[in-house]
């Protein structure tokens, strides 16, 4: 399905020059001189690759058409990570490199997305904010008491992430999938 430029969206899955993009983000952009145009940061999903484009305001480009579907992670086999269809029980192993960043936040039994593209495996999607053990911190560093201060954390994934001086082994906290970041306490 061919649509207009100008109705692009961040998050769409597009086909450009044949190959299989994500849009991260777009601009227009209406230069005092010359025809409008909008420019695209654009991910190849087969790649992981990330390029930044610019096309005139009156082209088509195709839609690619992504099917999604609920699975629950299982476990790391070494080399990929195994997934399980909640419907009927099939399992499917997705290769370790193509979840360079989402691998840091994937724990048993975590529902998520994968998205396919004509039966291939383009990637996942995970819940905006997951609850996490925290198993190690960093003591406190005597004295620093500025606005904010913060120390690292060891999560049950082996992530490690800056919480508040507050936050102490064994504590439940939330961390938001999008940036990797601390949101707030269990």
């Amino acid at each position: 399905m061919n649509i207009n430029i100008n109705d692009i969206k961040n998050g769409m899955t597009v086909i450009i020059d044949g190959n299989l993009c994500l849009i991260q983000e777009f601009q227009h952009v209406k230069p005092g001189k010359g025809p409008a145009f909008v420019r695209i940061k654009l991910k190849n999903l087969r790649t992981g690759s990330i390029v930044e484009e610019t096309f005139n305001t009156n082209i088509k480009i195709e839609k690619a058409h992504v099917d999604k579907m609920t699975m629950q992670y299982l476990y790391n086999s070494g080399s990929s990570y195994v997934f399980m269809n909640m419907q009927t029980y099939e399992q499917i192993e997705i290769p370790e490199e193509k979840l360079a960043e989402e691998k840091k936040f994937l724990k048993e039994n975590m529902e998520l997305q994968i998205d396919f593209y004509n039966g291939e495996i383009i990637g996942i999607t995970l819940p905006e904010k997951v609850e996490y053990e925290v198993v190690e911190t960093t003591e406190a560093t005597k004295g620093n008491t500025t606005n904010n201060a913060m120390k690292d954390a060891t999560i049950e994934t082996g992530y490690v992430v800056k919480v508040p001086l507050f936050i102490s082994q064994g504590e439940k906290i939330i961390i938001s999938t999008k940036d990797g970041k601390y949101s707030s306490r269990a």
